[in-house]
């Protein structure tokens, strides 16, 4: 997207035994439809097309609004550093897999989007897994997008930031809402988080749909075969998984859809969830957390999703932020990236591969899968040098 570039770092590439693919999904072009980047095992390319991470400019817009940096310079630096930084996964490469592919929903946390999670979202992809990382449009992404018919647009917004799709649709962004002067946060985000949770239902309806061979109409025109997957999603093992804001949603959908069979809440934001809601969750649940984010409230109503019969795990990255999870600490340097917090002490590959695997040992146990991802369940106990098995955060006999 960008012509220029004053960064050379990049995206890890995925370790798995599989090459990964993606391709873009908008099923219906109304607010009400489906936004996903589908992220999947594909067949080996000699050269194809490597997506942009950044995939508009508009995007660049909507992360300066919501850091609250000056509109010029952010831009600009942004651009610098990211406009020619590429995801390592096939763009529209084709679908190809020996067995049927368990799934993720993927939720992502406030002010981000799709893709910036593409180290987590191609690892798994890259392992056999249909990941869904859906794009909420509840105005917590720092930018996002729906598709409106020309004639429909008012003439007040003709000077909109909009791009014309085979001149019958258009591009109309939308992006972060800030809390209103006065404004109590929990109402909003409860009903964000709701929202959010839907979406992710949402998109396990669109690839139960697709699996069935139900003729799907992509309005992003993308050139991949969607037929391709006919038949070849296992349905029976579904995750859902997302960090922060999409830690909490991870939970509002395990409470909304017992189609999730488990989930992997990464440094979840507990705040946007009713008490209420926690009890209804029957599913496993797998948190990772970062050294430098929770504090003893946010960890005092984690556990009261623990559980006796139901396995409840918690590990804790040494040397890693909030940031850690997207790929933003892999994209800064030393001093730019602790200046901005989105870097730790800890090596962001080695904290991002830990992650991964115990993720992947815990998917495996919960979803029943036929793979050697066990080899790593002594990380779910936090058996590692860079792990803390729970949390080191201090809670007080009172707060427990």
């Amino acid at each position: 997207m960008g012509n220029m570039s004053c960064n050379n770092l990049e995206i890890p590439p995925p370790k798995g035994p599989n090459p990964a693919g993606c391709t873009d999904f908008m099923m219906d072009h109304t607010l009400q439809g489906s936004f996903f980047r589908l992220y999947y095992p594909c067949q080996r390319m000699e050269k194809a097309e490597l997506p942009d991470w950044i995939p508009n400019r508009e995007y660049f817009n909507g992360l300066v609004e919501f850091m609250k940096i000056n509109k010029t310079f952010g831009e600009r630096i942004f651009n610098c550093l990211f406009g020619s930084i590429k995801i390592p996964a096939y763009l529209d490469a084709p679908f190809n897999s020996n067995e049927k592919c368990p799934v993720v929903i993927f939720s992502h946390g406030l002010g981000a989007f799709r893709t910036l999670y593409s180290a987590i979202c191609t690892e798994l992809a890259s392992q056999g897994f249909i990941v869904a990382s859906v794009e909420h449009r509840d105005q917590s992404a720092s930018a996002t997008y729906h598709l409106q018919p020309t004639n429909e647009l008012d003439t007040a917004n003709k000077n909109s930031s909009r791009t014309s799709l085979r001149d019958t649709l258009v591009r109309e962004w939308m992006y972060y809402r800030s809390l209103r002067e006065g404004e109590q946060e929990f109402p909003l985000r409860n009903k964000q988080v709701k929202e959010r949770a839907d979406e992710c239902i949402l998109a396990l309806q669109k690839l139960t749909e697709i699996n069935a061979g139900v003729p799907m109409q992509n309005v992003l025109h993308t050139q991949f075969d969607w037929k391709t997957l006919e038949n070849s999603i296992d349905l029976g093992r579904v995750a859902v998984m997302g960090h922060s804001f999409g830690g909490a949603t991870v939970i509002e959908a395990l409470a909304k859809e017992v189609k999730f069979k488990c989930a992997v809440a990464l440094d979840a934001w507990m705040f946007p969830l009713k008490d209420e809601t926690l009890p209804q969750v029957n599913q496993p649940i797998f948190f990772v957390n970062s050294e430098k984010f929770q504090w003893a409230e946010n960890i005092k109503r984690i556990k009261k999703l623990d559980s006796s019969d139901i396995e409840r795990k918690m590990v804790t990255i040494r040397g890693t932020v909030h940031q850690s999870f997207p790929d933003f600490t892999f994209l800064t340097g030393d001093l730019i990236g602790k200046l901005m917090k989105l870097k730790g002490d800890l090596d962001p590959e080695i904290g991002i591969d830990l992650s991964n695997k115990a993720s992947l040992a815990f998917l495996q146990r919960h979803l029943d899968l036929e793979k050697d991802f066990n080899q790593w369940d002594p990380l779910i106990e936090g058996d590692d040098e860079n792990l803390i098995p729970g949390t080191n955060v201090i809670l007080l006999q009172s707060a427990i």
